[in-house]
């Protein structure tokens, strides 16, 4: 029970103190590398496998740790390789408005390091492509692209953080070389100053960037490497949480009832306690039940809580008190141990029982509502063993105890956890 009362307490605390952050969302992203056109280019018109001419431009904006999207430029220009026979300079520029997915925190980076992540990006737009030299040299090919890639990080600060990009880019109605040498289709374009093109995408690209991400905002972190499952709480302040909570679940007069629920914190040892934790005085005579020789019939302290004239056997009151459940071994939800705190009533049962040999009784196990019927009639069958088992372990002889499950109380209010809690019992009948 403490166990399941500290991992309550402690999952509670940490989901507060990680809902309580915030983080911050913007961020500017600037890079630099190289491009790489693949096809289409004209025969005997070659691109180098590196032409350092590329730079990025972006605003991206986090909705949360683990996803967002981002609005970028991205320009520079294709040459040839130097040397061969095929010359080229064509210029061009993008804008395009992506999604992105930080895998970084959807994959848990941050069970193997906090300083690197990985997002990826795709997304479409608009560009143009306008080569300056060659046989369309005066024509702005204008073209719209779909982009995809994936983003390395390394986070060198909170607010700044080094990354690299390698992306794809896929032009569509491109109608021209990148040399700018031949129409992609020549048969149809007669007057390509008029005629665009609808031919799908028939330029691919690719660029290799470096640069950096800065953070814009107050918050300390950025999304991209916010843990919303775990704001680290260092190992001092878990310590600290921890102990906190191990203090209040202190039982200090070991009566089964932790100190933060226990309105009798200071009970003697072997006394009965409810579960408050409170002395039990079954019969409201001032003498509590574990000093009390007559515990169910009022008397005066001087004769030790039984009645001055005794008007009726104690087999009878006894008897009453027991039948009509006032004296019952309590347990936890799906548990078969005795709680604590009812462990007295059994060995209130043992005592009377070597007082009066003669006398018999049933153990009786209960279960509350919930759960399958069968499962539920099984568990009260093991609580009543367990009862059972507590007054032969007091030195009850075996042959004057029997034990039976009686499966779901329905006497009482299901939807109550009180009134649940009440059911998860072991009752006694004399016989």
């Amino acid at each position: 029970m403490k166990k399941l009362i500290l991992s309550v307490l402690l999952s509670g605390s940490m989901a507060i103190a990680a809902n309580a952050q915030e983080f911050n969302k913007w961020s500017l992203e600037a890079t630099a590398g190289f491009n790489k056109p693949m096809a289409p280019l004209t025969a005997g018109f070659l691109s180098p496998t590196l032409n350092l001419g590329h730079a990025d431009l972006g605003v991206r904006y986090m909705f949360n740790e683990k996803f967002g999207a981002k609005l970028d430029y991205g320009f520079g220009s294709f040459q040839e390789v130097e040397g061969t026979i095929g010359k080229f300079d064509t210029k061009y520029f993008r804008l395009n408005l992506q999604g992105v997915a930080n895998v970084g925190r959807i994959m848990n980076f941050e069970s193997f390091s906090n300083k690197l992540g990985l997002l990826l990006h795709m997304g479409g737009g608009i560009g143009v492509v306008n080569p300056e030299m060659n046989t369309y040299n005066y024509f702005n090919d204008r073209v719209y692209n779909m982009i995809f890639g994936f983003t390395p990080q390394i986070k060198l600060t909170e607010k700044v953080a080094l990354v690299g990009d390698i992306s794809t880019i896929l032009n569509g109605r491109q109608t021209i070389t990148f040399d700018g040498k031949t129409a992609i289709l020549a048969a149809t374009m007669a007057n390509p100053s008029t005629n665009n093109g609808y031919y799908g995408t028939n330029g691919t690209w690719w660029t290799g960037t470096l640069g950096v991400n800065i953070y814009l905002g107050k918050q300390t972190q950025h999304a991209d490497w916010f843990i919303a499952a775990n704001k680290y709480a260092t190992k001092e302040e878990l310590a600290t949480q921890i102990s906190g909570i191990k203090d209040m679940l202190k039982d200090s007069d070991a009566d089964g009832v932790p100190d933060y629920l226990d309105k009798e914190p200071n009970t003697p040892a072997g006394a009965r306690v409810g579960s408050s934790g409170s002395t039990l005085d079954s019969d409201g005579d001032g003498t509590p039940d574990h000093l009390d020789k007559c515990p169910f019939q009022p008397g005066a302290a001087a004769t030790n809580g039984c009645p001055t004239e005794v008007t009726r056997d104690e087999i009878d009151y006894t008897r009453k008190a027991i039948n009509e459940g006032y004296v019952n071994v309590y347990f936890a939800f799906d548990s078969d141990k005795p709680l604590a705190y009812s462990v007295s009533a059994a060995q209130y049962i043992s005592n009377f029982l070597k007082r009066n040999p003669g006398v018999k009784i049933e153990v009786k196990g209960y279960a509350d509502e919930l759960g399958p019927e069968d499962y539920n009639m099984k568990l009260a069958e093991r609580r009543a063993k367990s009862s059972y088992e507590l007054l032969i372990s007091s030195g009850v002889d075996a042959s004057r105890i029997t034990y039976k499950g009686y499966g779901e109380d329905t006497s009482v209010d299901k939807a109550s956890a009180d009134a649940r809690q009440l059911s998860r019992r072991a009752s006694f009948e004399l016989k």
